[in-house]
């Protein structure tokens, strides 16, 4: 954190107050620095909305003008905060085997959350590993992310806010009730702004892919002490290419249509797109962005959750991994025939998990670096400067 005071005036369309910046942050591994504001703005809409709510708006690195309601009052679309688990055999009564789950694995502790949950609750507060985690998905971008949520040595549990930047969850904690972007981890409101939570590594995939990476693992359970329906999809057709987005306030990036899937990736100097109709139809994208090599993994057999009224009957997107190619001294060249992925190096088999299951490096990981599978407009709007992957 760098930290320096200086002045500035906030153009708009009408006269505004000037607003100190007290100091200024840059989110870890990037080169991003954004200014603290520290005047409370907020419209008279939205100060009606919170005005019941013990955050500091004094404090935020957002324009308030961002910020729209998304309709639920705060914590009206409830979390998950005493999640209960069931084995995979129980869950397959439950759940199709192309049902999409976003799968953790921390110190051999493997779990899955079904999106047919996920997108009734948006966060999961749970413990992975002896790791508190946060578990989230924003229907709305198509955003699976988990973070770690401890912070100031203490650990935290997160809420819906209600509210909405750029079509995309705002979660609060409920200790300093600072608002937190989903998108990116980044603390925009209250005593927290400013800072970041770490993302923790999570996959997307299918529930019959986890069921067999992992035959002891457990399932987020539909016994959440509340009654949804579970398994249908509130949002029928919304992953239409060529929809609107719902609730976006801002400009879209034409260079892709809104709804176009992309699996993204961050890393310190650089922002990539990998389009989704790209990396389908080649299974296998190897690239070096900012001199760092990566492979790109596509399997089919995974539905989309934001298409079909039942969410078992969603088209076939698939599931996508991201990881380092090299595996000790050696860069490993990856080809997928199928759904089966070799490397050309040792002719071992892998899975969307990167993990070896078959061959000489059989029980080797690959190293997983963070990514989502969101829609393009989404990521365009947090990552303006994204380069978008051309193939070769």
């Amino acid at each position: 954190m760098f930290a320096f005071c200086v002045d500035v005036t906030v153009g708009h369309a009408q006269a505004q107050p000037r607003t100190t910046v007290l100091q200024t942050t840059a989110q870890p591994g990037s080169n991003l620095v954004k200014p603290i504001l520290t005047i409370d703005n907020r419209s008279a809409q939205l100060q009606r909305i919170t005005r019941n709510w013990n955050t500091d708006w004094t404090r935020h690195t957002i324009a308030y003008n961002e910020i729209l309601s998304g309709g639920p009052p705060r914590d009206g679309i409830r979390s998950i905060d005493q999640p209960k688990f069931i084995t995979v055999d129980l869950a397959a009564s439950v759940l199709n085997a192309t049902e999409p789950v976003v799968v953790l694995d921390i110190n051999g502790d493997a779990r899955a959350y079904p999106l047919q949950i996920l997108t009734w609750h948006e966060i999961v507060n749970d413990t992975v590993g002896s790791v508190p985690v946060i578990v989230t998905f924003c229907p709305l971008c198509n955003s699976a992310i988990a973070f770690d949520r401890r912070f100031d040595g203490k650990t935290h549990e997160f809420g819906t806010s209600g509210l909405l930047r750029f079509s995309d969850l705002i979660m609060y904690d409920r200790t300093t009730e600072s608002l937190w972007q989903q998108f990116t981890g980044e603390g925009v409101v209250g005593e927290k702004a400013g800072t970041y939570l770490q993302f923790v590594p999570a996959s997307l995939i299918s529930f019959a892919e986890f069921r067999t990476a992992y035959p002891h693992g457990i399932i987020l359970s539909h016994d959440t002490g509340m009654i949804r329906a579970y398994g249908s999809n509130p949002y029928k057709d919304y992953d239409t290419i060529g929809n609107t987005p719902f609730m976006f306030r801002g400009l879209l990036d034409n260079r892709l249509p809104a709804m176009a899937r992309v699996v993204s990736v961050s890393l310190k100097t650089v922002d990539i797109a990998y389009p989704l109709h790209i990396l389908a139809d080649r299974g296998v994208i190897h690239d070096i962005p900012a001199g760092y090599p990566l492979v790109v993994l596509h399997t089919t057999g995974t539905n989309s959750a934001l298409g079909a009224p039942r969410i078992a009957e969603g088209e076939d997107v698939g599931a996508t991994g991201v990881f380092d190619s090299r595996l000790g001294n050696q860069t490993l060249t990856f080809h997928r025939d199928g759904n089966k992925i070799t490397d050309a190096e040792t002719q071992s088999t892998w899975n969307i998990l990167g993990h070896a299951i078959d061959g000489p490096l059989a029980g080797q990981r690959l190293t997983p670096i963070i990514h989502g599978d969101h829609f393009w407009f989404s990521w365009a709007a947090f990552k303006p400067k994204t380069i978008i992957y051309q193939g070769d």
